[in-house]
């Protein structure tokens, strides 16, 4: 059964056009014990939306996991994890955090109750009310 997850990351660092314009990559350097663990539960072919942290604080785009998690090669000490992810599409519009903890429906989504938590699972429902958010 497929899962559905949240990925963020800061844009300056790296954003949803870079992903795009790499076509996939490898996700690396979560140094959290709860996202990690949350990596280690991707399986090939769960469906991930790409968030923008920092000022702009939005969901930008829907990824596919292409390679469960391995061991993290940017990791020098500790055992941590990384899978690998590959664009499928970008919103038509970014759906902001402002938009997600104004829709009742999210309101139990880790990224309002958790908001440091750098990867996190969705229910397919929430999931797809963000896409619908974005597409619409």
């Amino acid at each position: 059964m497929k899962n559905f997850w949240l990925v963020k990351q800061e844009p300056s660092s790296y954003s949803w056009p870079d992903f795009v314009a790499e076509g996939e990559t490898a996700w690396t350097g979560v140094r959290n014990y709860t996202a990690r663990n949350n990596l280690r539960k991707m399986k090939k072919g769960d469906e991930v939306l790409f968030y923008h942290t920092g000022e702009e604080k939005a969901v930008v785009g829907i990824a596919r996991v292409t390679r469960p998690a391995y061991p993290d090669p940017t990791a020098k000490e500790g055992d941590w994890s990384a899978v690998d992810l590959a664009p499928i599409k970008s919103l038509l519009r970014p759906v902001t955090l402002r938009q997600i903890k104004s829709e009742p429906r999210l309101k139990q989504i880790p990224l309002v109750r958790q908001s440091r938590l750098s990867v996190m699972p969705l229910a397919k429902a929430e999931f797809r009310e963000i896409v619908k958010m974005g597409m619409g």
